[in-house]
């Protein structure tokens, strides 16, 4: 009866005109307002439509949700590409928001505050050592555009605190986390997000990078979930040439719908590889299955996440959201790499693990691809559908640098806190020194005395080695690792990725890869014909 009940509530919600849908309808309207005129205690009639909503979606596939306000809002600022505040990203250390940097071009930045700046108080608010959270942060700084917002700032070198005056505006959300010249040759591009500006941003960085002497690229699509299909559409278009199909749908409601390459793109010559891991969802497989199968280029890491469903938002009468699935999505092949979910969303989400004991993502085992599921590409190299996208080329996961102690930093949140206080103290003489990132590579070094300084601080925090631990092995990482972070927090988002890289396994394969000519020459010879 239950279930019968939620199916009902959700035909009505959505609208349908069928006969059998009309009838579930008149049922459900009856049983609400029985439930209204004569039930003993009054019912929040809200609250159990919208329990209902969720239970129904809960028993269709994984990616079919509910949206409230809250959640809504979040989704559309994640992919929408802005959102409306003061443009500044923070940290909170000892009690104390910390500026990181100011959003480039954004109001913070106009009116003068800096990175390592100390916001103390919000509109007469005091808001340092008052045990403020990120959200308590957001929610005092975000805000219509035009509004404004008053703040103190405590700043090295002053004894006086700094008045500011901040009139909110749209502050834009990057899609590409970094974008360097690997060498004189290379390229490298690391996309966070299908968002609206996604495929914008990764031609500017492409053009900026050819006007610095590219002529191969490497495009990080390593932990991006996905976003806008008609992105994934025009990025794809980025690369393949003509009228090649890049991806097409289809669906009950929906018929078969094929997008091919229609613009000169940005980067149609030139080696490409495409690094992906078992994160890499959605969006990040039409891109990676369409370069794949047209041998457009290699992919480079793990196997991909497995989702080839297609959503879209509908708006209820409240402004909530149903996000439902109405349609599969296909490579140019004809793969549907969607992975199994008949066992239910915790088991669906619980793949990744199952992966990792199962010993796939160290290549001690193999993920085995049905032969029914077989296909070819351009050049008839055989690849598959179900179950992500497989790379020509595996990364393992490299646990050597793993300790108890270096994870112990990193879950109590001491390595950022630490950076973050190391620059508060030395950002002049840094910024003197460095004037920017690959000097900074070049010459900076985290020598004993600083990782001396980072285990007091770690003990101060309560965060010590056990007795007899031996964490020589995490030397490696614990130094590329502070110097990334010391690197970001004095530039942006991109000079973590710059040198952190060194030590991602994924990445140095990459980069050996797209050296590899006799390899590319094949691929060419695939592409072209």
């Amino acid at each position: 009866m239950r279930k019968l009940v939620l199916i009902s509530t959700l035909c009505l919600l959505v609208g349908s005109s069928s006969l059998m849908a009309q009838s579930a309808t008149d049922k459900i309207s009856s049983f609400l307002n029985l439930l209204d005129k004569y039930y003993i205690d009054k019912v929040d009639q809200d609250s159990i439509v919208e329990e209902a909503i969720k239970s129904v979606l809960k028993d269709l596939d994984p990616h079919s949700n509910y949206l409230d306000h809250d959640a809504l809002q979040k989704s559309n600022e994640q992919l929408g590409g802005n959102f409306e505040g003061v443009g500044i990203q923070f940290n909170i250390l000892n009690d104390t928001i910390y500026v990181v940097q100011t959003i480039s071009g954004g109001p913070s930045e106009s009116v003068g505050i800096i990175g390592g700046d100390k916001i103390v108080e919000i509109d007469g608010e005091g808001v340092a050592g008052v045990g403020i959270e990120n959200e308590g942060v957001i929610k005092r700084l975000r805000g219509e555009k035009g509004s404004k917002v008053e703040v103190k700032i405590k700043r090295h070198g002053d004894n006086k605190l700094l008045d500011f005056l901040i009139t909110r505006d749209k502050i834009p959300l990057f899609a590409v986390d970094a974008s360097y010249m690997v060498d004189d040759e290379i390229g490298y591009v690391r996309l966070s997000r299908f968002s609206a500006t996604a495929t914008e941003e990764v031609r500017a960085a492409i053009i900026d990078l050819k006007g610095q002497g590219m002529k191969d690229l490497i495009l990080d699509l390593t932990g991006n979930g996905g976003g806008y299909l008609n992105e994934a559409i025009a990025l794809g278009d980025e690369f393949l040439s003509d009228d090649k199909l890049i991806v097409y749908t289809e669906g009950r409601a929906y018929p078969k719908q094929e997008e091919n390459a229609k613009v000169k793109g940005s980067f149609e010559e030139g080696n490409l590889v495409i690094m992906i891991d078992q994160n890499s969802a959605s969006a990040s497989e039409i891109v990676s299955g369409a370069v794949q199968d047209w041998d457009r280029g290699l992919l480079v890491g793990r196997r991909s996440f497995g989702k080839g469903l297609v959503q879209r938002a509908y708006y209820l009468p409240d402004r909530t959201a149903v996000r439902i699935t109405i349609a599969k999505y296909f490579t140019p092949s004809g793969r549907f790499i969607q992975k199994p979910y008949e066992g239910g969303r915790e088991a669906y989400y619980k793949d990744n693990l199952d992966r990792f004991e199962s010993g796939e993502l160290f290549g001690s085992t193999e993920f085995e691809f049905p032969d029914s599921i077989k296909h070819y590409t351009a050049g008839k190299r055989v690849v598959y559908g179900g179950g992500g996208i497989m790379p020509d080329i595996f990364v393992a996961i490299d646990t050597s640098f793993n300790s108890e102690y270096i994870a112990r930093l990193s879950r109590r949140g001491i390595l950022n806190r630490f950076t973050l206080d190391y620059v508060d103290h030395n950002r002049e003489e840094l910024e003197t020194k460095f004037t920017n990132v690959k000097e900074f590579k070049a010459g900076f070094e985290v020598d004993e005395k600083l990782l001396e300084e980072l285990y007091a601080y770690a003990k101060n925090n309560e965060v010590e080695p056990k007795e007899d631990e031996d964490f020589t092995n995490s030397l490696p990482w614990l130094s590329n690792t502070i110097k990334a972070l010391v690197a970001r927090n004095i530039w942006k988002s991109g000079a973590y990725f710059e040198i952190s890289n060194d030590l991602n396994p994924i990445y140095k394969e990459a980069v050996t890869t797209i050296k590899d000519k006799k390899l590319y020459k094949k691929l060419k010879i695939a592409y072209n014909n």
